[in-house]
């Protein structure tokens, strides 16, 4: 579904992204991880071109990003992108939220939005909310609007980026559980996240990353599972995160 082949990116001087090459299959959950400035975002941005890149190339579903005369609007319409910060409008109710990008982006009459946007809204259990205003809501019902309207544009593949890092840590559970039930669904996930438990329990492969290299990629079990056959710096990072 995504096959991101020797990706680097630099700004101006500084290189982000080095040799970055990786490959996620359909129906797979695959959690990127590492310190801070590790590329991690950045990484997950350039898969749906918010982000671009000076070497190597990525295909997403057949598509090459690089291409260029490959439609982004297009392909960012079928890649769902969940960022830390919401990002919704905060002038627009939940429903007229959820429709916007439907009719803009996907050509749908109103009434087809609506009925979509709403199914997605009641997926993610805030039907209740449909006529509220983004800052009538809490930090974690937002997470969930914010998913529900990626979900709305039917997705090929759903990437999060950091998604419950500015949340409370009360509202961070809300957020997991709807994303945990998608990745039972099937959806093609990609993960920024510093939740491990999350990892755990439904990662089929972690990405470690530091200084903007893929230092690991393995499974799941690998990587929990025998942090000794890690490399220095993942095992060091698996220390300081498993031992609480």
């Amino acid at each position: 579904m995504i096959d991101i082949k020797n990706v680097s990116k630099w700004y101006g001087t500084f290189q982000v992204l080095t040799d970055c090459t990786t490959t996620i299959k359909k129906g797979e959950v695959v959690v990127v991880c590492g310190p801070s400035g590790s590329g991690k975002s950045t990484l997950i941005k350039t898969v749906n071109a918010l982000e671009p890149f000076q070497k190597g190339d990525i295909v997403v579903d057949g598509t090459s990003i690089s291409d260029p005369k490959t439609n982004l609007p297009k392909l960012r319409s079928r890649v769902g992108m969940v960022f830390q910060h919401f990002e919704l409008f905060p002038h627009l109710s939940v429903t007229e939220n959820l429709t916007l990008a439907q009719i803009k982006v996907l050509g749908r009459n109103a009434d087809d939005a609506k009925t979509r946007g709403l199914k997605m809204l009641d997926r993610v259990g805030l039907m209740a909310h449909k006529d509220k205003f983004p800052g009538q809501l809490s930090g974690g019902q937002q997470q969930r609007v914010a998913i529900a309207r990626a979900l709305s544009m039917d997705p090929i593949v759903m990437l999060f980026d950091e998604p419950t890092s500015a949340l409370d840590p009360e509202m961070v559970g809300e957020v997991l559980d709807v994303m945990v039930q998608l990745a039972h669904e099937g959806m093609t996930m990609m993960c920024v996240t510093h939740e491990m438990g999350f990892a755990r329990k439904v990662s089929h492969r972690v990405i470690f990353m530091d200084q903007g290299k893929i230092i690991e990629d393995c499974t799941r079990d690998e990587f929990f599972g025998n942090p000794d056959a890690r490399s220095p710096r993942a095992k060091d990072f698996l220390s300081k995160i498993l031992q609480h």
